[in-house]
C-alpha cells in the first residue's frame, strides 16, 4: 500500500496539478476564453486532452510524467484544479493586456 505522503506528493506534482500538459492547454484554453464561467471548461477539456497524451504515450512505452503508478484517472482531479488555476491566470491577463472589460 501507498502512503499518504507519496499519493500527495504524485497529486500535487508532474502528474498531478504541475502536468506540463495540462498546463500548456489549460493556458492557450484559457486565452481563448471569452467568458469568466468558461474557464473551469477549459480546465476541464485540458485535463482530459492530458489525459488522453499521457495514455497515448504510456501505449508508445514511454512511462508517465510524473512517474506516477495507478491508473490516469486517479491523477484527473488535481490535473482539473491545475489547469483551470492557469486558464483563470491567462484568462486575466489577458483581460489586463488587451483591455477587454
Amino acid at each position: 500500500m501507498t502512503d499518504p505522503a507519496h499519493a500527495y506528493i504524485v497529486l500535487l506534482g508532474l502528474a498531478g496539478m504541475l502536468n506540463p500538459f495540462a498546463l500548456a492547454i489549460g493556458g492557450v484554453l484559457g486565452w481563448y476564453a471569452d467568458q469568466k464561467r468558461k474557464i473551469v471548461i477549459a480546465g476541464f477539456a485540458a485535463a482530459v486532452t492530458s489525459l488522453i497524451l499521457d495514455i497515448a504515450i504510456n501505449l508508445a512505452g514511454i512511462p508517465p510524467v510524473g512517474g506516477y503508478e495507478g491508473g490516469a484517472l486517479a491523477v484527473f482531479p488535481a490535473r482539473w484544479i491545475g489547469a483551470s488555476l492557469v486558464a483563470a491566470i491567462v484568462f486575466a491577463l489577458r483581460r489586463q493586456v488587451i483591455g477587454r472589460n
